[in-house]
């Protein structure tokens, strides 16, 4: 059995978790959760934002599955989502999409995954602001271990997987120094796995790769902001960030969320899609090692998937977030 920190998060986030928790209830899952929360909802509630219960309980399960959550903005207060990666030193920000019968795209063939160095970059924090001349500097620290580790991490990812390729993606003709430091740590973890192709592409050049001929990527790996871009714009191939998976992973522990946000336009009314929030559970469970609990739920989630009428609103159908979780349900073989 294993113990997981549940953050069901503000808006639409209590819905759509627990639409993960029945049907994970309805498959019998191995897990138990320890519900703690953050955001807005538990600031305006306790006047915490990121309350110490919820840190102490990732730092005993190691493990969290986590719906959005709202930073207050124009308050002053730091991105939670921010401050859990670099506390919990969450290194992978981990994306992957692929294309899905019943969920409507513009391409074909796409199955790839996005590493996304999560903790450093120009979300450092390291910000200053001269008021006299008005000049603000935001500085993008990167470190020769950063960028080691999040290579490794995507060949290492590759090499478990089958995958044939990875490709860094960066920005090296102009920040000169930041650039060759990511391209030789990918250098180095390449020499490690020869079976794996790897190649490097300038951003600006890979942007217009992914929309012109997306399936030739297989693993991407970059830096933070570059990462941060380039995940959005993956899922918007795919289908939006309604449908796409995210954890965040550290050598001790891992967060997996839904990447999409709150949506308090539509929070209560049964409108959620819970999709990206149950594939981020499907990765939780192939992290825990539940491989075969984790297969039985996604081949019920594509077999809904296909039937327009089962879906939620964004995806063609009138289910609602409720109904769409019975309907995988009825789908467990």
């Amino acid at each position: 059995m294993h113990t997981i920190t549940l953050i069901p998060g503000d808006g639409i986030g209590p819905e759509i978790t627990k639409a993960v928790t029945d049907i994970f209830a309805a498959a019998q899952v191995p897990v138990q959760w320890e519900e703690q929360n953050a955001g807005q909802t538990t600031f305006d509630q306790s006047g915490e934002l990121l309350p110490q219960a919820l840190l102490d309980s990732l730092e005993r399960n190691k493990v969290g599955l986590k719906g959005p959550l709202t930073t207050p903005v124009g308050k002053g207060f730091r991105s939670i989502n921010i401050t859990l990666r670099q506390k919990f030193d969450l290194y992978q920000n981990v994306r992957p999409a692929n294309t899905t019968e019943g969920i409507a795209s513009r391409y074909s063939g796409i199955d790839l995954v996005l590493f996304r160095e999560n903790t450093e970059g120009l979300y450092s924090g390291l910000e200053m602001f001269d008021e006299r001349l008005g000049i603000a500097d935001s500085i993008a620290r990167v470190t020769l271990d950063g960028c080691r580790k999040i290579c490794r991490a995507a060949f290492a990812y590759a090499a478990k997987h089958g995958r044939k390729k990875v490709t860094l993606a960066h920005k090296a003709n102009i920040l000169k120094l930041a650039g060759s430091m990511m391209i030789n740590a990918c250098r180095a973890a390449a020499e490690e796995y020869p079976e794996i192709i790897f190649e490097d592409k300038i951003i600006d050049n890979m942007c217009m790769q992914l929309v012109n001929k997306p399936e030739q990527f297989d693993v991407i790996v970059t830096t933070n902001l570059f990462g941060d871009i380039l995940s959005d714009l993956c899922a918007g191939l795919v289908g939006g960030l309604g449908v796409v998976a995210g954890a965040n992973i550290g050598d001790e522990t891992a967060i997996f969320e839904a990447v999409h946000g709150s949506a308090p336009d539509i929070a209560g009314q049964g409108k959620a899609n819970p999709t990206a929030m149950l594939r981020s559970g499907l990765m939780m469970l192939h992290h825990l090692g539940e491989h075969a609990h984790a297969d039985r739920i996604e081949q019920a989630l594509n077999a809904t998937l296909k039937q327009k009428d089962k879906c939620t609103g964004d995806l063609g159908g009138k289910a609602s977030t409720s109904e769409f979780a019975q309907n995988v349900i009825d789908n467990l073989a």
